[in-house]
């Protein structure tokens, strides 16, 4: 008897057991057929997904990011997790530095008015002397406020902006070039910081300002040392009083390209006492300063000017006409 023949699996409509193992194993990894389908693990969002929301979420929600972050095995997710670790602690930091600045406020005059007063452009040669006066709402929250000096820019900024929308009160007021030649410097100051104060809506109960006493401001005053690292409204003002000066300057420099007003904002840098020293004044200086004597001793040349207005004197803030335009 002949012998039958082996008929392949293929043949017979079956597949070979290599054959099926390798497809249950494509199965496996893909979800759809081959006899043993598993369910699909989703793929974590791509590293770039990841630092865009690192970026870009708000700060009270990092805690929950960090920790997705940190269950994904890939060393860039992990770089990410330690990245916005670091912007966490950066603003909790500056949620308890507000708390510090607010109990130091609220301990002077307790549930009071406390007007915050600031001023900056004192030691110019060129410009105003800008103060600001700030009454902060109970229910302000500031992460981040510190004295000007101590804040970048865009943070400055950002800041006076967040002041502006949460003050109970904030005005701004100057004192002209033409006033600090007249009055000098000190009454000056004293006349910028109580026409911010008379331009508030609400009257305070009390005021504090950085520094030295400037005398009578028509309200029971206190002059703390340091004030604008220690009051959360003498550090808003100094915001405030700093971004107002900050463009008014930039305006000047439109006006009087060639000393760099938007640069130097008036100080005595080498590149302003140059520029003096080439051109003389402009009717922007302060001609009781020194330097500014001495450069309009010097024979001046033509000084370039645009035809741009400078900015006006008037002062700003909520819930009222300006007394001061801002530029």
């Amino acid at each position: 008897m002949a012998r039958e023949g082996r008929v392949p699996p293929e043949q017979r409509g079956e597949r070979s057991p290599e054959r099926a193992t390798r497809g249950d194993r494509r199965g496996t990894r893909s979800g759809n057929g081959g006899g043993g389908g598993g369910t699909r693990r989703p793929s974590p969002p791509s590293l770039a997904v990841w630092q865009a929301k690192v970026e870009a979420v708000p700060a009270e929600e990092l805690p929950g990011l960090i920790r997705e972050l940190e269950a994904d095995p890939r060393s860039g997710a992990r770089a990410l997790a330690a990245r916005a670790r670091r912007r966490w602690e950066r603003w909790r930091q500056a949620r308890e530095r507000w708390a510090e600045l607010a109990a130091a406020q609220d301990a002077l005059v307790p549930g009071g008015r406390v007007a915050g007063v600031d001023e900056v452009g004192r030691g110019c040669l060129a410009g105003p002397v800008v103060a600001a006066a700030v009454i902060l709402s109970g229910d302000a929250c500031l992460p981040g406020l510190d004295d000007s000096k101590r804040l970048k820019p865009a943070a400055r900024d950002g800041l006076a902006a967040a002041v502006r929308r949460q003050a109970l009160a904030w005005a701004v007021g100057i004192a002209t070039p033409a006033e600090i030649d007249a009055l000098n410097i000190w009454h000056a100051t004293r006349l910028a910081m109580r026409r911010a104060l008379d331009a508030l809506p609400v009257p305070p109960q009390r005021v504090v300002v950085d520094g030295r006493s400037p005398g009578d401001l028509g309200y029971p005053v206190e002059a703390v040392v340091d004030g604008d690292a220690r009051f959360a409204a003498i550090a808003a003002a100094s915001v405030v009083a700093k971004v107002f000066r900050d463009a008014w300057m930039a305006r000047l420099d439109r006006v009087y390209p060639v000393y760099g007003f938007a640069r130097h904002k008036g100080y005595a840098t080498a590149e302003h006492r140059q520029a003096l020293a080439l051109y003389g004044p402009c009717p922007e200086h302060r001609r009781s300063f020194l330097p500014v004597r001495q450069a309009e001793g010097a024979p001046p040349r033509d000084v370039p000017e645009s035809d741009e207005p400078a900015p006006g004197a008037a002062g700003g803030r909520r819930k009222r006409r300006p007394a001061v335009e801002a530029p």
